[in-house]
């Protein structure tokens, strides 16, 4: 990982050159002169992740045009400011216009470095939370079946609130994107969002990886860490597989959720906390409770809203979406893929035993291995070839997709009440399309209809 970039913009020869000695340790120093020789190295490959001006060089408003370049650049990078006694209230302006901070001279050294540690721990963590928006950004939820409608509405209810969370469903369902969703949407979307995977992390290790260590603590253990607790503070962490862990870190979960605060292992001063618990299983934890290997209490802590992912055989008509977001996502060089009509109908007609998880790994191996960009049905794994075969006998209950795109907009017109131009929004088609699917739904009942009462056909001259 390279150094992060620190910019010193100061007159005065001997004061950057303190300053280059001081912050050497904490990244990769460039030093400028003045306000314009400051906003070249802005414009140029040079990174620059924090900035300290000097106030006046000798213009008065010198710091503030290098405050006003630096934010013209990435209003996300701090700027602190420089100045003498004598013109604090030009720095509190500065503040105002939006520097991190300002420091008087002649600084005191702790305290340089101190507000610079700030500063490149803020750009760090914004940083980082613009690289989670993108990534659920690419995986979010994708479909628009009554099933996965009924998962948004709860997670837009839920994501306003503080308490814990319980998300259920068979592995590949998509547990961790809902939580990042729930995590995004919330007020604590400023913080950090912490995944941990509990079915991952031995019994030994949980602990101390949950809840930090003193020095000493254990053999190995050669300084004080934090848990994932204490870094996740002010945001929501995920415990994946929650039916994994130990009784006593269940007792030692539970007493975090009720209280607030934790205990490092090998200290016994409490530390508070201030974390939002999401929790996810493929398990049946009622069952697990039953049979005395998770406590009822931590239960009841953890399911105050709970949500449930359906797996993907049970909302086979938002597989073309999910296809179609997969292709998008794993594409080569930004040509938009084509999958076949054949190919699709054997995406849909599959069971997918892994679910979403296992549908965006068939589809990224079919772009990976075909290069045309035209993906048809030999370039699927057997199983998935087969599936037209194994539902060959149940036509009557596998409507094709002209038909699934009917059924829905009849479905979604129902939820609204009929209020076409509402239902045309949601769908994300005009209303003419969605008249033209409706009217030949009904076309084709009242078809239905007329040859029922027109009783069987019957050959000619009988």
């Amino acid at each position: 990982m390279s150094l992060p970039g620190i910019l010193v913009v100061d007159d005065d020869p001997h004061a950057r050159g303190l300053l280059r000695r001081l912050l050497g340790p904490l990244g990769q120093v460039s030093e400028a002169a003045s306000a314009p020789a400051a906003e070249e190295i802005l414009k140029g490959t040079v990174p620059v992740d924090v900035v300290l001006t000097d106030m006046a060089m000798p213009d008065p408003d010198d710091g503030l045009r290098v405050l006003q370049a630096t934010l013209a650049r990435n209003p996300d990078t701090p700027v602190i400011v420089l100045t003498a006694f004598g013109n604090i209230e030009g720095a509190l302006d500065t503040i105002q216009k939006g520097a991190f901070d300002y420091l008087a001279k002649p600084f005191d050294v702790d305290a340089i470095v101190r507000v610079v540690r700030r500063a490149l721990e803020q750009r760090r963590l914004v940083e980082e939370n613009k690289s989670l928006r993108a990534r659920v950004k690419q995986q979010e939820l994708v479909g628009r079946s009554a099933a996965i409608l009924e998962v948004y509405k709860q997670v837009a209810r839920a994501a306003a609130t503080n308490v814990p969370v319980l998300i259920t469903g068979e592995t590949g369902t998509g547990k961790e994107q809902v939580a990042r969703s729930l995590h995004q949407r919330s007020p604590r979307s400023a913080g950090r969002f912490v995944a941990v995977d509990c079915g991952a992390i031995a019994e030994s290790l949980m602990e101390s990886e949950l809840f930090g260590h003193a020095r000493g603590a254990f053999t190995g253990a050669s300084g004080a860490r934090r848990g994932l607790f204490e870094e996740a503070t002010g945001g929501t962490m995920f415990l994946d597989e929650i039916g994994d862990i130990g009784p006593k870190i269940q007792s030692q979960l539970l007493r975090a959720l009720q209280e607030g605060e934790i205990r490092r292992v090998g200290e016994s001063t409490p530390i508070r906390v201030d974390v939002r618990i999401v929790a996810a299983t493929n398990k049946d934890l009622k069952e697990r409770v039953a049979e005395g290997k998770f406590r009822e209490d931590l239960l009841y802590r953890l399911d105050v809203v709970h949500l449930h992912l359906p797996p993907l055989r049970e909302r086979r008509e938002d597989i073309p979406a999910l296809v179609e977001h997969f292709a998008a996502l794993h594409a080569r060089g930004g040509a938009r893929p084509v999958v076949t009509e054949e190919a699709m109908a054997r995406l849909v007609a599959y069971d997918w035993p892994g679910n979403v998880r296992q549908l965006e790994n068939v589809v990224a191996r079919a772009l990976a291995l075909n290069t045309t960009g035209v993906v048809g049905p030999t370039d699927f794994p057997e199983p998935i070839g087969d599936a037209p075969k194994k539902l060959a006998g149940l036509a009557a209950d596998m409507p094709t997709l002209a038909e699934l795109n009917r059924r829905y907009a009849q479905h979604v017109l129902a939820i609204v009440g009929g209020n076409k131009s509402e239902a045309a929004r949601l769908l994300e088609v005009d209303r003419k399309t969605l008249s033209r699917l409706v009217e030949s739904q009904e076309r084709g009942a009242e078809t239905e209809g007329s040859a029922a009462e027109d009783g069987p056909s019957r050959p000619a001259g009988s």
